[in-house]
């Protein structure tokens, strides 16, 4: 069983994830392993809000090379979470 912290990686700071939360809406980086219903609840335990849905998706990992050498970067899962209308803001920069 994985805890709260376990299951949400990092949260994905972009231009797009910034104008996206102004809509109330945060993407994060979660465990591969996790449902739609676990993350719910750690972003609810974590940030102390009321969380509306969550939609998830499997990102696969870029094909990179450096000269004759290929690699690949990691496959990973990304969380979308739409907080409810009377949530506050989750503000990642708090306290820097």
């Amino acid at each position: 069983m994985l805890n709260s912290h376990d299951i949400i990686i990092k949260p994905i700071i972009s231009e797009r994830s910034m104008d996206e939360a102004e809509l109330k809406k945060y993407i994060f980086q979660v465990n591969k392993r996790t449902t739609k219903s676990e993350v719910k609840k750690a972003v609810e335990t974590i940030f102390g809000v009321k969380v509306k849905s969550v939609n998830t998706m499997n990102v696969v990992g870029k094909v990179k090379r450096q000269g004759a050498t290929k690699g690949k970067r990691p496959d990973w899962k990304k969380a979308i979470v739409t907080l409810t209308e009377d949530s506050k803001a989750i503000d990642f920069f708090e306290g820097m």
